[in-house]
């Protein structure tokens, strides 16, 4: 395959990883969003958790929007990209399957991985709501990476 071809996948390839990390993450952002609002646990507010992590990493406090983009920036580029690394491999003959096995996975980091950073505790049991909070990003994160997934293996089939 001359170089020409080579580059022309690559570049489609980290397009759709992009464009497919970025619907996901409209998603996830539009459901944190209504549940920050009106949500069923008021107690777990995971944008607060965000903002605590940034805080501890930079030294200060960071504006809320800048913790929205950097949301953004991590959801459509960051693990977009590492979703497209990984789409051959993960488990699953479907992309919904491949979507859900990489969500579950992002899950398992934050709960054992981003929580406990924060002060939360693993799946973040520290705030006394049982398994609610666990489940409910559970939800968040499947919805995320389904989404990325279908919508990746989409823009693949259209730019085969």
């Amino acid at each position: 395959m001359p170089n020409e071809a080579l580059s022309r996948m690559t570049g489609r390839k980290i397009r759709n990883a992009f464009i497919a990390g970025f619907c996901g993450t409209v998603v996830h952002a539009l459901l944190m969003l209504v549940h920050s609002r009106s949500g069923p646990l008021p107690g777990f507010q995971p944008n607060e958790d965000i903002q605590r992590g940034l805080l501890w990493l930079v030294g200060t406090e960071v504006p809320a929007g800048v913790a929205w983009l950097l949301s953004f920036i991590n959801g459509a580029i960051v693990w977009g990209f590492v979703f497209a690394q990984t789409y051959r491999v993960l488990p699953g003959n479907s992309p919904l399957l491949k979507g859900a096995s990489f969500g579950v996975c992002a899950w398992l980091i934050m709960g054992l991985l981003f929580f406990p950073l924060v002060d939360r505790g693993f799946f973040a049991v520290k705030l006394g709501l049982g398994i609610a909070p666990a489940m409910l990003m559970l939800g968040a994160l499947l919805a995320y990476s389904v989404t990325m997934s279908l919508v990746y293996h989409f823009l693949n089939k259209l730019s085969a």
